[in-house]
């Protein structure tokens, strides 16, 4: 069975068992969380699509641990003005393990 979900404006082809990274979220290591912004669900090669979201279902999953993905470096220059500034970004994320998705 697969399924896609939304959060954080971004959207994730799922299934149970999957361990995904996505935007951080306010709650604490550990905890349960629910999706239910489910778009597609898929199972036993039927395919059901939302118009925009599928109603009563969802997804749950448990939160591994937070963390910081790799540095980007982020370069801004303007040539002949002898303008270059030279800038690093780490993205906070949080690592979700996908424990079952409902119908």
């Amino acid at each position: 069975m697969h399924a896609i979900i939304t959060t954080g404006g971004k959207q994730y082809l799922i299934k149970e068992g999957d361990i995904i990274k996505v935007e951080k979220l306010k709650l604490d290591e550990g905890e349960k969380v629910k999706f239910e912004q489910v778009l597609m669900l898929e199972k036993d090669g039927k395919y059901s699509f939302g118009q925009p979201l599928i109603e009563n279902s969802f997804a749950e999953g448990k939160i591994l641990r937070h963390g910081k993905a790799k540095k980007i470096l982020v370069l801004k220059y303007k040539p002949k003005k002898r303008y270059e500034k030279k800038m690093g970004h780490r993205q906070l994320f949080t690592e979700i393990r996908i424990e079952k998705i409902n119908i």
